[in-house]
């Protein structure tokens, strides 16, 4: 396992993190802790999750866990996150104060424990001031609650303009952002990763193996049957099986990282993993798994190491479909320069 710090922090990390929405869901107490230990022994320290994980259940989870791990405890870095419903009321959502702060104090409580490396915005909420947002996050650093804070699913202009905002009022600024990043989700080069770049804040890619579609187990035109996630649920989210199977591109990129995969000995999820985790500012890749097998399948990708040839044809095969204006080619070049010229 190889580490890296955290974002713009001091904080360090290791390059492949254990996601943990699959505790409470597809991976029941027991499996989750046996999750944890494979995780830990293999050299992770970086476990994220989110309160809105199967309404708490996976922050219990960790919890117990940590409660009965005191020594890893104190070398896991670890996130959470708050934005989306935990409740009825109107209150019960969204980034205003009044939510967050009901929200991090019930997140401490399911984890056991009186802070959290790295809180996490889980979206934009398009109707709390961003101002109220940003002082309540700099209000919990300094009194201990959280160490740092980023965000999840921001457009470019949110990012950017939330950095901004927090600089402008003498606020601690975010130091990472979690976006859905992978070989078949490439839209995010666009705006997202530029400006991420340019805050120097650190990607922590989501749904790197685009759901399953990434590790091989589907085939062109054969419905996904058995314990998948596509074979329990076809139309799940942006994953869904009908639209991405219509699509070229898909097994273009499926196939090619089949063929690479055979070529150095590696699995398609591992290539993929391999690929993902050396994009520019990329610091943590969040790997989610129901079985050990699966995990210890994914981890290894850290042995991966793909040549240039390699993540050429990658990068080719994968590129985005993009209009000509304004992130084509043409577009792209009238915002280039280079000295002299």
């Amino acid at each position: 396992m190889e580490y890296r710090t955290l974002g713009n922090s001091g904080a360090v990390v290791s390059t492949y993190a254990l996601g943990t929405m699959t505790f409470g869901a597809e991976a029941d107490q027991e499996m989750a802790h046996t999750l944890l230990d494979t995780y830990v022994e293999a050299g992770g320290n970086f476990v994220d999750t989110a309160d809105v994980y199967s309404s708490g259940v996976s922050e219990e989870m960790i919890g117990s866990w940590l409660a009965s791990h005191p020594t890893e405890r104190e070398q896991i870095v670890l996130a959470t996150k708050g934005r989306f419903p935990m409740g009825i009321g109107p209150n019960d959502r969204g980034t205003s104060r009044r939510h967050l702060n009901r929200a991090l104090d019930d997140s401490l409580r399911r984890l056991g424990t009186d802070h959290v490396d790295l809180y996490q915005l889980h979206a934009w909420d398009a109707l709390t001031p961003l101002e109220e947002t940003l002082r309540f996050l700099d209000d919990a650093i300094r009194s201990g609650k959280i160490g740092y804070y980023g965000f999840s699913n921001f457009l470019g202009w949110q990012l950017t303009k939330a950095v901004y905002v927090a600089r402008a009022l003498g606020f601690t600024p975010p130091v990472t952002l979690q976006p859905q990043y992978s070989l078949l989700v490439r839209e995010i080069e666009s705006e997202i990763v530029p400006a991420a770049l340019d805050a120097g804040l650190g990607l922590l890619p989501w749904s790197p193996l685009g759901g399953g579609w990434l590790s091989g187990k589907y085939r062109r035109d054969t419905d996904p049957t058995g314990a998948t996630r596509l074979g329990e649920d076809p139309a799940r989210g942006m994953e869904a099986w009908g639209p991405r199977n219509k699509q070229e591109r898909t097994w273009r990129i499926i196939d090619a990282v089949a063929e690479v995969a055979a070529e150095i000995g590696a699995t398609s999820a591992q290539v993929s993993l391999a690929w993902l985790e050396v994009q520019p500012a990329v610091t943590s890749v969040i790997l989610g798994a129901r079985s050990v097998k699966q995990l210890a399948e994914n981890l290894s990708a850290a042995d991966v190491q793909l040549s240039p040839e390699h993540l050429e044809l990658l990068g080719a095969l994968s590129s985005p479909v993009i209009s000509d204006y304004p992130y084509g080619e043409a577009a792209v070049a009238q915002r280039s320069r280079v000295v002299g010229f």
